[in-house]
């Protein structure tokens, strides 16, 4: 389809809607917008940005496929609480959540899409990731966003878009993108849906399993070996803690997201920011793949 005839898309678990907004910021017309979302915080914000324009649709399990027009792109971002390696006790692709894919897969066989696309965690077994290889029929592309971004995030993507490439790194630091004070590595660690605490216990996690992110607000701190940040912490108590160190605002959270000031943050209160910010996707990575598009 040529691109000034515009597409119509069709996107599961949309979240806060970065799919409209990687297509609009990359000029591609979009005439119809349909999206499955029941999170009312994230559905705030995707209709304080975009209106009207987009379609909501409820539940994906309530979703017919047949029922819509001709779909030239599908994208699912199916949650990962199953997949993940952040769970003890993985249950896969038979998760009550994670399991939520094949209502994706159904509508994908009833739409029959041009194009999709499919994203979910990096640090998924090869099990799973060998059956979304197989019942997507094309094999997963993994794509830190490090490379476009200040964070960690290794995802996949399934996609049947052609000839999609790794993108370039553009060595975004994560003292480029903060507000105030200092860090002590060059990427953040993965923005989570539920952040580390501002306690004792919530740093000793991010400088012993690397979870969570920790900004000093005073640069002495960071230059200190692993050894000796631990020596510091063990004298304090959680009243120094907050007073030594501080959690990602929300407008860090959207940069290392590499979404716009604001997107989220002028229109959520910080704890449901932080929640729509962590499930969402990582905006240049979407838009590095839709880049290769033949809408």
């Amino acid at each position: 389809m040529e691109k000034e005839k515009g597409i119509n898309v069709l996107s599961l678990f949309d979240g806060i809607a970065t799919t409209y907004l990687a297509l609009d910021q990359l000029g591609i017309k979009i005439n119809n917008y349909y999206a499955s979302e029941i999170d009312k915080n994230a559905m705030r914000v995707s209709k304080h940005h975009f209106g009207d324009k987009i379609t909501q649709l409820g539940d994906v399990r309530n979703i017919n496929g047949y029922d819509l027009p001709e779909i030239d792109l599908l994208v699912a971002g199916f949650p990962c609480v199953d997949l993940s390696s952040m769970r003890k006790e993985r249950q896969g692709l038979e998760g009550e959540k994670s399991g939520l894919f094949f209502e994706a897969l159904r509508i994908m066989n009833e739409t029959k899409p041009k194009y999709f696309l499919f994203e979910n965690v990096g640090s998924m077994s090869k099990h799973s990731k060998k059956r979304l290889d197989d019942l997507l029929g094309v094999t997963g592309i993994a794509i830190n966003s490090n490379l476009v971004s200040a964070q960690n995030r290794h995802r996949i993507y399934w996609t049947n878009i052609p000839n999609i490439t790794v993108p370039e790194n553009r060595n975004i630091l994560l003292k480029d993108i903060i507000e105030s004070g200092y860090v002590d590595r060059d990427k953040s660690n993965c923005v989570l849906t539920k952040g580390v605490p501002l306690t004792w216990q919530g740093v000793n996690r991010y400088l012993t399993k690397s979870i969570g992110c920790i900004i000093y607000n005073e640069k002495e701190y960071t230059e200190y070996s692993k050894e000796g940040k631990f020596f510091v912490l063990d004298a304090m108590r959680d009243a120094d803690v907050k007073r030594e160190f501080r959690l990602p605002t929300v407008t860090e959270l959207e940069r290392l997201q590499t979404l716009p000031d604001g997107y989220v943050g002028n229109v959520l209160k910080k704890t449901p920011a932080h929640h729509a910010i962590g499930k969402g996707f990582t905006l240049e990575i979407i838009k590095h793949i839709f880049s290769f598009n033949q809408f």
